[in-house]
């Protein structure tokens, strides 16, 4: 089968991902509510809708593991068996089993032997939960015969099911077998009548059309929404009729109506049992014209196939979109912003005021357009935080810690690029928090705190920046032990006298460790150096706030998009640099009444207070000579505010951000490139490296000098 990204193949394997995560989440939710039926409805469904799924596209070693885990959770639903921690614990691993899989099936591979044993096994396990039920463990292991899986009985209701399905059917991957497989598994098929009306002349056949229909008497005990499940995938091909038992008269004329009548429905009806003599008879009968028929024919009172389908009118308003695709308009979007700064630049230069106000016209809509298409791979980090539920779980009872998870602000967006990027960070410092800075029971008791460990993800838009936070109430770094190792390694000096935020970014030096015994998890310190390279890969950093004996908070600051950014340009000398608008705060002019005795000390009183800053004319080595007047654009980042004296200010300008190649990439100051209007390349700032610096410049003196703000006030 093709599995192509449009193929139907690939949404069953992108929607199992989906369900396996939600199946996870609920189970985990089991553990603080454990008798919560609409989250063991919300587990059955999952597993049944996987399975029923797996059925279509004839994946049969996936049907089977998954009614096995489907029949326990649906004596667990029946009140039949307990959901306690130890069948948690089998459901979780038989959650990782399927979505093993689904990833084999996905790389196009097939279970390896090691696999089939890990299957086997976990499946010996939950058929011990099936023991006392009514079919054998080995008739429940079977591939899913019909006549058990669909739970039929003498006496289940007879369904009537109308199927034409549709020209683009075969050739979007789908096997019409495949319905009928499936909906062996909800019950029986008790008559079935093939329709081929509409065949054409062998000479007009299209080999790759489907003209194939199906009239089915189906016996079963399932709800409507079950059976009409079985035609998720080909609803938008086909032609559809679920009318349920004894649906009334007027619901069968509807369908006839809707349908060919000279295929003989009416001889078919009758032969399949789905309605009498006496009832086929009544078929012909003039429609009731009653005040209840009409508000039936109004709408009043719908066929089952209908309310089945409303459940699935949210879904049906989204749509799935291949991520290369909306990278793909992300980089024409920044083309045309390009594209779009060069007419605006022809404009100007021909002073033609209608050529003027149309390009305005047209950069506003870009705006718009790039504002839109931004959205589109923005995502809500919460996904990302709900897997850390189950890493949580599983490294606590590794470890024997009793550790209690808190998530917040999981509704905030940012780039979907950035969250698939900044799991791996995540899980490193996640692992050492509960590792090395959460403490055993025992030890938390004999300093007054409670036996259970605190650990907490938290994210929070500021400054146009995401802020994801990772705290515990642990026992916090070691000032002193971290100094020690420093110094051992001679990463400082004996007398170097360093902040308390500098002694604990140590850490984040290559192969820094404080942990006197190693774990097999992790070592707080161990690989933090990868940590922060990751990050900063992303155009973040992160920090990290220590209090000994009460907990450590590692904080990651990133930006919302890699992509675009609205960007404030400035001049100094022949050369124009972009600052990331949101992080710029005001433009004032630089005074030209500064102490010369203090002017190497580049910092000033602005209303009040410090103002560091840097001369970019010094920084970058310009060598034409400066104006005569100077302007500092006061910019802040992790709430510290610096200043960057420019010659020139030149207004917003839409950026379209360009990454430096691997020579450039370690020039201090710069975060990328773009191109302006006119062909040429500006650079943009870095200015979380260019705050840091100025700030830790002017920190001596500005301590000890405060006399000497007042003559630069402003």
């Amino acid at each position: 089968m093709s599995t192509e990204h449009d193929d139907p193949l690939q949404t069953f394997i992108a929607e199992s991902r989906e369900l396996l995560l939600q199946m996870e989440e609920a189970l985990l939710d089991m553990e603080s509510r454990p008798n919560d039926p609409e989250t063991i409805n919300a587990i059955f469904r999952a597993a049944h809708t996987i399975k029923g799924s797996a059925g279509l596209f004839g994946l049969d070693h996936i049907v089977a593991f998954t009614h096995v885990a489907e029949s326990v959770l649906d004596r667990v639903r029946n009140n039949e068996i307990a959901l306690d921690p130890g069948l948690g614990a089998l459901l979780l691993q038989a959650g990782d089993h399927l979505g093993q899989l689904i990833e084999l099936l996905a790389a196009q591979g097939s279970p390896d032997a090691t696999v089939k044993a890990g299957g086997q096994a976990l499946l010996e396990q939950l058929e011990a939960y099936l023991a006392t039920a009514h079919a054998s463990p080995a008739t429940v292991r079977a591939e899913v015969p019909a006549a058990h899986t669909g739970q039929c009985t003498v006496d289940s209701p007879r369904w009537h099911i109308s199927l034409r399905f549709g020209p683009d059917v075969l050739r979007h991957g789908m096997d019409p077998a495949s319905i009928l497989r499936y909906l062996a598994t909800l019950g029986e098929i008790s008559a079935i009548r093939s329709i081929t009306d509409a065949t054409p002349m062998l000479a007009e056949i299209d080999p790759e059309a489907c003209y194939l229909g199906f009239e089915i008497a189906f016996a079963s005990d399932r709800a409507a929404t079950d059976i009409d499940g079985a035609f998720e995938f080909i609803r938008d091909d086909c032609l559809i009729h679920l009318l349920a038992p004894h649906a009334p008269l007027d619901d069968y004329r509807r369908m006839l109506e809707a349908l060919d009548k000279d295929v003989g429905m009416r001889d078919i009806l009758l032969a399949l049992g789905s309605l009498s003599a006496a009832e086929v008879a009544a078929l012909d009968a003039e429609a009731p014209t009653s005040e209840a028929a009409v508000e039936a024919e109004a709408g009043g009172s719908e066929p089952a196939e209908n309310s089945a389908k409303e459940t699935r009118t949210a879904e049906n308003s989204l749509i799935r979109v291949d991520a290369g695709k909306l990278d793909q308009l992300i980089n024409l979007v920044g083309e045309l912003i390009i594209a779009g700064a060069g007419a605006s630049m022809v404009a100007r230069n021909s002073k033609l005021p209608a050529l003027i106000e149309a390009t305005t016209l047209v950069s506003r809509l870009v705006e718009d357009v790039r504002d839109s298409a931004l959205t589109l791979r923005m995502v809500q980090i919460g996904a990302t935080f709900n897997r850390f539920r189950r890493v949580v779980r599983d490294v606590a009872k590794e470890i024997g810690k009793d550790i209690a998870l808190d998530i917040r602000g999981g509704d905030t967006e940012l780039d979907k690029t950035v969250v698939e990027k900044i799991g791996d960070p995540l899980t490193h410092i996640v692992r050492n928090s509960m590792d090395h800075g959460i403490e055993p029971a025992e030890v938390r008791l004999a300093r007054g705190k409670p036996a259970t460990g605190q650990l907490r993800l938290n994210a929070f838009h500021e400054s146009g920046s995401i802020v994801i936070e990772v705290s515990d109430d642990g026992g916090g770094l070691n000032k002193e032990r971290i100094l020690r190792k420093a110094i051992e390694r001679g990463l400082i000096g004996e007398s170097q006298v360093l902040s308390d935020k500098e002694i604990f970014n140590l850490v984040f030096e290559p192969g820094f460790s404080t942990a006197e015994q190693v774990s097999k998890l992790s070592g707080r310190g161990v690989g933090m150096d990868v940590v922060k390279r990751n990050i900063m890969a992303l155009r973040g950093t992160v920090d990290i706030e220590s209090v000994e004996g009460v907990g450590t908070t590692v904080r990651i600051r990133l930006p919302l998009t890699l992509a675009i950014i609205d960007g404030f340009m400035v001049g100094v000398g022949n050369a124009a640099y972009v600052l990331p608008l949101d992080m710029v705060l005001e433009c004032i002019e630089l005074p030209n009444n500064l102490d010369p005795r203090h002017d190497s000390a580049n910092y000033l009183n602005l209303r009040g207070g410090v103002l560091p800053f840097i001369r970019l004319r010094e920084q970058f080595e310009i060598d034409a000579p400066p104006p005569v007047r100077e302007n500092i654009v006061v910019v802040q980042y992790a709430g510290q505010r610096a200043g960057l004296v420019v010659d020139r200010l030149m207004g917003e300008f839409q950026t379209v951000i360009k990454p430096l190649g691997k020579v450039f990439s370690q020039i201090r100051g710069i975060g990328g490139s773009t191109i302006l209007g006119s062909g040429e390349v500006a650079l943009i700032l870095d200015i979380p490296g260019l705050v840091r610096q100025v700030t830790r410049q002017s920190q001596p003196a500005a301590a000890g000098s405060t006399e000497t703000c007042t003559t630069g006030s402003t």
